[in-house]
């Protein structure tokens, strides 16, 4: 996987910047797309994930779904910012400001602020069956604002273009696109692999049982021979 994801990676960085088209209306600027619109379809995919997870939970607990839903927030934050950052600086060149409270922008802003908290009230609950129960419904409630995020070029008129479609692009420009969307679910993939096992190796270590886990106070035997000695 890491291979594949790293040649995808070269091959659509090769397409975004030397194969593909220059845009009409903002020449070569808009090559950021091929990094930004993926890094923000993946953070919406892992997101969509989390809740899922969250739901999952409350019907139903499981250290293994709540760790998934530890993974998934923290990745999906990571591409979100990601994403976000890519945005402002494309927007520094055709807006002609890095920030715009422009609808979509403050929806992501204020949707990956939330997240941010669902993470903070992870690392300060300390009780793991509270920690999985109360970040479970601060992630539901997180995800309410990811379909605004979506719709937002749809419903109010901002500088934000319309979503990006083989209908509105290129067919050389959407291909490129593709090439790296699936760079980034590769990416994405392995990251989640990793953050999962860290998780869920952390959550199994915190609800063993006391005798299960290892102890420096000496045993009844090494308690007889140092009285011996």
């Amino acid at each position: 996987m890491s291979v594949a994801a790293l040649a995808l990676l070269a091959l659509g960085n090769w397409m975004g910047l030397k194969w593909t088209p220059p845009e009409r209306e903002m020449g070569d600027v808009y090559r950021i797309i091929y990094v930004h619109v993926p890094a923000m379809w993946m953070a919406m995919l892992t997101l969509t994930v989390n809740f899922a997870c969250c739901v999952a939970y409350l019907l139903q607990s499981s250290w293994k779904t709540d760790a998934l839903a530890e993974s998934t927030a923290e990745v999906g934050l990571l591409f979100g910012s990601y994403g976000l950052v890519l945005g402002a600086i494309w927007g520094k060149p055709t807006w002609g400001t890095y920030w715009d409270w422009d609808p979509r922008l403050t929806a992501m802003a204020i949707m990956l602020v939330t997240y941010v908290a669902y993470m903070a009230l992870r690392r300060f609950v300390e009780d793991p069956e509270k920690r999985a129960v109360w970040s479970s419904v601060v992630g539901i409630i997180s995800f309410v604002n990811l379909p605004i995020v979506w719709f937002s070029v749809k419903w109010w008129r901002s500088l934000h273009q319309v979503q990006s479609t083989p209908k509105t692009v290129d067919p050389d420009m959407t291909l490129a696109l593709r090439v790296n969307a699936w760079a980034s679910l590769i990416l994405l993939t392995l990251f989640l692999l990793h953050r999962y096992r860290i998780a869920l190796a952390t959550r199994e270590a915190e609800v063993a049982m006391p005798e299960a886990l290892p102890t420096d106070v000496p045993g009844p035997r090494d308690n007889r021979a140092s009285e011996v000695a």
